[in-house]
């Protein structure tokens, strides 16, 4: 992992010790979740098989969006909770602050809270899938791996299995030994892909080698999905699934670290319910596959949409609502935390589409709050929108790789954008090359590359001037069916240059 990305947990960590208490040794086993909103579902997961949670709280940041959430889910569980501010030793530490923010936010018992400074051969059957497996070895992570005879009921350790395929393992899935049946544990679901982005290799012919590292990459993340693609701007690739832009965004470093990929991502997209006539109901996470306007067959589109919490200082309040405003906030509402105190923060909620959030939202969040904000979200289901496919044409010929889904209010501001950012990377060639923004047959936006123009009568001397009139005359025709036949190449640097801006720039 490279050092952008040192320090982000992404992956729940296990770990088993023993301890003593009152002349007893204990078992303690400890599950290290991630913190991002990205991967709210391992939290999740974790605390159905936990019995108490240790709620860790900054003593120099305070309680953050994530804590709010997390706190929620386990007291929803009847997790017990046990209230901990961690690094009292820093010098911006006020751990006094802290904990009456944490009895006023979250219902703690000041005198609770714990103060710390640290650094961070049976057959079985699967509950989910039927299939039957060989144990070859059981052990505990002790921090390291560490074979043990038996797994005994309460323990937490890892089972190794004659498992052939590692699309067969889901996460949260119950294994028994045969002949034993039980009951699953509860709260199993599967991951569900939040964020879709198509993956392509810069060489055409490094696709081979690009999917066997996706798949060797999945081995260790079975919250991706994969799906084969083509495009006929960026050849075959693969639309992968995500739980959150932070989640593609270190699958994206890990490709290039660990497997030195040279790969082109497209801007990411949400999935969208299409309603169609006769009650069926097609998610879509592609824009490609998004119904044109004129489809009268579609009743209803809907979007995702999410609940979000915001935790920033009182002074940036105004940025805050002004951003979820612009981004097509909906209820929003505040409320201040730290009454009495002389760095008082407030919490706005609203309810907001995913698709605005994938983008550059977090970007904004934290330049419009230098830095001080923090933001949770989760799913809120889906609700009915005024969307619309929005496609990237040059002299008629749509570019595939640059579809996107628009709603109706930034249909203009989207398509001038994206036609603007077209014509600077775009090579200027023999021929005039328009730009266009279209939605359907309509035009939205259009811009215009002028073409290379050769001086025909530079080598006519004398004469009359019809002469001269004839030849540009002549190049005229040319370049108008040069227009109509000529292929425009974009670049792949093109693509970089283009697919690195946000839709909202």
């Amino acid at each position: 992992m490279s050092s952008l990305l040192t320090g982000v947990t992404v992956k729940a960590q296990t770990a088993s010790m023993l301890t003593e208490h009152s002349g007893a040794t204990y078992l303690l086993n400890l599950i290290d979740t991630p913190g991002h909103v990205d991967f709210a579902w391992e939290v999740l997961r974790s605390l159905t098989a936990c019995q108490g949670a240790l709620l860790l709280v900054d003593a120099s940041q305070g309680v953050q969006a994530q804590t709010l959430s997390v706190y929620h889910a386990a007291k929803d569980r009847g997790v017990k909770i046990i209230p901990v501010v961690n690094k009292i030793d820093l010098p911006a530490a006020d751990p006094e602050r802290i904990i009456a923010q944490m009895s006023a936010t979250l219902d703690i018992d000041p005198s609770e809270v714990i103060r710390v400074s640290a650094k961070a051969g049976d057959k079985i059957i699967s509950c989910h899938t039927k299939k039957r497996y060989d144990v070859t070895e059981v052990g505990v992570m002790n921090p390291e791996e560490t074979p043990v005879a038996t797994l005994y009921a309460g323990q937490v350790g890892y089972v190794a299995c004659n498992m052939k395929q590692s699309s067969e393992a889901h996460i949260g899935d119950t294994f028994y030994r045969m002949g034993e049946p039980v009951e699953p544990l509860g709260g199993f679901k599967q991951s569900k892909a939040m964020v879709y982005a198509g993956v392509f290799p810069v060489d055409s012919n490094d696709f081979p080698k690009l999917e066997e590292s996706i798949a060797r990459l999945t081995l260790t993340d079975r919250s991706v999905s994969v799906q084969r693609e083509s495009s006929a701007a960026l050849g075959q690739g693969c639309r992968l699934g995500f739980l959150g832009t932070l989640h593609m965004d270190v699958f994206r470093q890990r490709l290039e670290d660990e497997y030195d990929a040279n790969v082109i991502i497209t801007s990411p997209s949400v999935p969208y319910e299409i309603l169609y006539r006769g009650g069926k109901l097609k998610h879509v996470s592609n824009p490609v596959d998004f119904p044109d306007p004129h489809e009268h067959t579609v009743i209803e589109v809907r979007e995702p949409m999410v609940k979000a919490t915001i935790i920033v200082p009182d002074e940036y309040l105004g940025d805050m609502m002004d951003l979820v405003s612009s981004h097509r906030g909906n209820d929003i509402e505040h409320k201040y935390l730290d009454t009495g105190s002389t760095a008082a923060r407030a919490m706005l909620t609203s309810t907001l589409p995913l698709s605005e959030i994938v983008t550059d939202f977090f970007d904004k969040l934290k330049q419009r709050s230098s830095g001080f904000a923090s933001f949770d979200y989760e799913d809120a289901g889906y609700m009915q929108s005024d969307l619309y496919k929005m496609m990237l044409q040059l002299n008629g010929k749509p570019i595939d790789a640059l579809a996107m889904v628009v709603h109706k209010s930034n249909v203009q501001k989207v398509g001038r954008i994206w036609t603007k950012k077209l014509k600077e990377v775009i090579p200027r060639q023999l021929f005039e090359v328009a730009i266009q923004a279209t939605i359907g047959s309509k035009v939205q936006a259009r811009e215009t590359i002028s073409a290379i123009r050769k001086d025909v009568t530079a080598g006519l001397y004398g004469g009359h001037y019809e002469r001269k009139l004839k030849h540009l005359e002549r190049q005229k025709e040319s370049k108008k069916k040069m227009k109509k036949v000529g292929n425009i190449e974009l670049p792949q640097e093109a693509f970089y240059d283009i697919l690195r801006a946000k839709q909202g720039d």
